[in-house]
């Protein structure tokens, strides 16, 4: 790749992350709100719609080892974007019961899912060897930026217009839309050898153990850490979107900075740490309640709200330690892939029994679950081990 195409890639491809990142925190900072609001779901009935909202994601294996068949990664992202595009379209238009609800979520969680399967291939084509945190680091940075604008404008028009759903979701489109265009415009693997389509090997099995952890971590908190907001204390869409415009401010800054410390202190201090984080933040949901008073609990959930969103710029390390490990560069895309799988194994059922869990038991039982989960994951991350120097390099293939 000239040095020309490897610039303009590279812009191209953090135009794409802000775009995707304004796009998806407007639907994730709605959407409780909406699902509370306009489709009056209780805890159970949210645990379950998590369901087909993860389907996509276990069915990632699939999708992407057919479209690996004809398009390269770039294209599949801007692909990715439209279906995003159009389920977010659906979602302000046109759900106005359950089946049309839940056919548009898969719509939105399948472009969603896509791009997560092809994001980090993409920037590790375009990171110099041993520097592939801090490339992947600066894409959620631009991610978070993104993030700022989308959430920012969520907030300005919840304040002016009230809660126009509509509004939102079409806003949320075209943000997709225009990272579609961003990802087409990519060069990156034209006339190249194309990715495998299907990789299952037991050396990657730590690999897809970790991103089965982060399954749990993901939609405990993205389906039920925010509900208790919503629920218990009931924090209106401007104060969720203000939320998520402070951690994505935050991450800003840190998601930079924390690739560079992946690639300093290594995957394993890493992905361990972030697990002991994680059991702190669990107790603190579980807890808080219990021991102050309901204002300083719901601002100590605030904070924990933030500090996880921020901590969730720590999975680019699974990314940087497949990357290590990979006994080829066309190993990424698929292995990326059939962790998204495992991944969604966990998401799709955790959210039902954490709903009935919540339902029977009370909410801090779902946290309890949760941290007791981190703490198994942290003896699991401890058994990784990388290689001392990398000797696959994704740059040196482009």
């Amino acid at each position: 790749m000239n040095k020309t195409h490897y610039k303009s890639d590279l812009i191209y491809l953090l135009f794409a992350a802000l775009f995707f990142g304004s796009a998806s925190s407007i639907f994730m900072s709605t959407l409780n709100n909406y699902l509370s609001d306009v489709h009056s779901l209780n805890a159970s009935a949210r645990g379950w719609i998590e369901f087909p909202r993860e389907l996509p994601g276990f069915l990632i294996i699939f999708v992407s080892a057919s479209l690996l068949s004809f398009l390269r990664e770039s294209r599949i992202a801007a692909l990715a974007m439209i279906l995003t595009g159009l389920g977010a379209l659906g979602l302000g238009f046109m759900a106005h019961e359950t089946f049309s609800l839940v056919t548009f979520i898969i719509i939105w969680s399948m472009g969603d899912h896509i791009i997560f399967a092809v994001e980090g291939p993409l920037g590790l084509h375009l990171a110099k060897e041993g520097a592939e945190g801090r490339r992947l680091g600066q894409l959620g940075g631009a991610r978070n930026l993104g993030a700022i604008v989308g959430v920012g404008l969520i907030y300005i028009l919840a304040k002016l217009l009230g809660d126009r759903y509509d509004i939102f979701y079409l806003a949320a489109a075209s943000s997709a839309l225009l990272a579609g265009f961003c990802y087409f415009k990519i060069q990156i693997g034209k006339g190249a050898e194309r990715s495998k389509r299907w990789v299952f090997k037991k050396k990657y099995s730590l690999f897809y153990a970790i991103s089965a952890l982060f399954g749990v971590r993901k939609q405990i908190f993205l389906a039920f850490g925010g509900w208790v907001l919503v629920q218990i204390y009931s924090v209106q869409v401007s104060t969720i979107a203000l939320l998520t415009f402070i951690a994505a401010t935050l991450g800003v800054i840190f998601r930079p900075l924390l690739g560079d410390v992946i690639d300093w202190l290594g995957e394993r201090t890493v992905l361990a740490v972030d697990e002991v984080m994680l059991l702190m933040i669990c107790l603190t949901y579980a807890f808080a309640g219990d021991f102050l008073p309901q204002n300083m609990a719901r601002n100590l959930l605030f904070g924990a709200y933030v500090l996880d969103s921020v901590l969730f710029a720590l999975r680019i390390a699974r990314i940087t330690y497949l990357k290590k490990i990979a006994d080829h560069p066309s190993d990424i895309t698929p292995t990326i892939a059939m962790g998204i799988t495992f991944d969604h194994i966990v998401a799709m059922s955790l959210p039902i029994l954490s709903g009935y869990i919540w339902d029977q038991y009370g909410y801090r039982w779902v946290f309890i679950l949760a941290g007791t989960i981190a703490v198994a994951g942290f003896f699991i991350c401890l058994r990784i081990k990388v290689p001392q120097k990398a000797t696959h390099s994704i740059a040196q293939s482009s």
